[in-house]
């Protein structure tokens, strides 16, 4: 999407020109081969995470930082109904690279809110405000989403630059030099293996996690019977390698695209606003995201989920929306066994990305766990 239009781009993209490029595409695809089927649907699943999610935009691209009240018609909202705090939008230099992390709270212990594939911090906006009550609340964009630099992955030669460990050591850094604090990682989606990454990483400077339908990377190279792992790299090397991949990207980089993937992950629709869509879409647009998406989903190695979890010291909760139709809760379940998992909640009724379609459940949630692991003497921010 980083060669398409700028983020002042109409609501209305052309849709024959979108549906012209889906058939190039998908005369391409055909020729993969016989399983292509079970691998277009494991590919879409990987592209629908790229794009979920959220940044506040405004013109001369300053931040416009929002408060959302959580209304859910629940004994929650009478909590945010009253004063919601500030948050501040700052810019953290992290090895040359311009990082952009919100915050909000001066007491209490350190959250660090960690978003999945193709989102940002604002995807936490309904959280920041309420969880800064009583904690410390950050929120990054990992390097390569959101208003985060995007460095170019072909620059860094046969070493790939967007994997796990790149973030890990980011989240780490940032807590050693912004935070100046142990904390805690809440994390969805993508953000829960780089999570988990970052305290296995170094497990003095996390206290605890939340993992909210962490990605169970199904596409991962070990996951894939042998006869499909050729097809795969086949594919991933179309689309990292040749124009059909900037052409498959600029075709769901649409208004309609993004709203039908939200409708999809999103079990209660009526969250899919436009405001949401804007959101997700003009990150995709900026300079550099094409190419940040292509190289992930390229990305079929690095770690997985059952490989962190028994390597993490700190405690570890587990929340999962079971209608989330990316990650199913019926696999999810075994990620609760694992012995540094205290807790595996069911969120009733919700996607893929409860922190934004059910503030009022993860919020307590978020906050009963903190406070079960938190020292009597919590330090405040300097």
């Amino acid at each position: 999407m980083a060669s398409t239009s700028s983020p002042s781009l109409p609501s209305s993209l052309c849709i024959a020109e979108s549906t012209r490029r889906r058939r190039s595409i998908c005369r391409n695809i055909n020729e993969i081969g016989p399983h292509r089927s079970s691998l277009i649907r494991e590919f879409s699943v990987s592209i629908a995470l790229t794009l979920p999610r959220f940044r506040s935009h405004s013109t001369n691209n300053r931040f416009l930082v929002k408060s959302f009240a959580t209304n859910q018609g629940s004994a929650a909202a009478d909590n945010t109904s009253s004063l919601e705090l500030s948050v501040k939008t700052c810019m953290w230099n992290w090895r040359g690279y311009s990082i952009r992390y919100q915050c909000s709270g001066d007491s209490g212990p350190a959250l660090v809110l960690i978003h999945g594939f193709g989102a940002n911090s604002d995807h936490w906006r309904k959280n920041i405000s309420f969880l800064a009550k009583s904690h410390r609340v950050y929120s990054i964009d990992l390097i390569g989403y959101g208003c985060s630099d995007k460095p170019n992955p072909r620059d860094f030669g046969d070493s790939p630059f967007y994997t796990f460990e790149t973030w890990a050591s980011q989240l780490n850094e940032f807590c050693l030099d912004v935070v100046k604090d142990q904390a805690f990682f809440i994390c969805n989606s993508i953000g829960g293996l780089v999570g988990l990454q970052a305290a296995v990483m170094e497990p003095k400077i996390c206290k605890g996690i939340v993992l909210l339908n962490i990605s169970l990377r199904m596409l991962h190279i070990k996951k894939q019977p042998p006869y499909g792992r050729p097809l795969i790299k086949s594919f991933q090397s179309l689309l990292r390698n040749t124009p059909m991949g900037k052409l498959f990207y600029r075709s769901i980089a649409t208004p309609q695209s993004v709203r039908s993937i939200l409708c999809q992950c999103y079990y209660d629709t009526s969250q899919v606003s436009d405001e949401l869509v804007e959101k997700i879409l003009l990150p995709g647009l900026e300079p550099g995201a094409a190419d940040v998406f292509l190289e992930f989903i390229c990305y079929s190695d690095g770690p997985l989920p059952e490989e962190l979890l028994p390597q993490v010291k700190c405690p570890v909760l587990i929340g999962w929306g079971d209608k989330d139709p990316w990650e199913p809760i019926e696999l999810g379940r075994a990620y609760g066994k694992f012995e540094s998992v205290e807790d595996f909640v069911v969120l009733t009724d919700v996607g893929h990305c409860p922190q934004d379609e059910a503030p009022h459940l993860v919020n307590p949630l978020v906050e009963s766990f903190v406070a079960r692991h938190s020292s009597s003497g919590s330090s405040e921010s300097t």
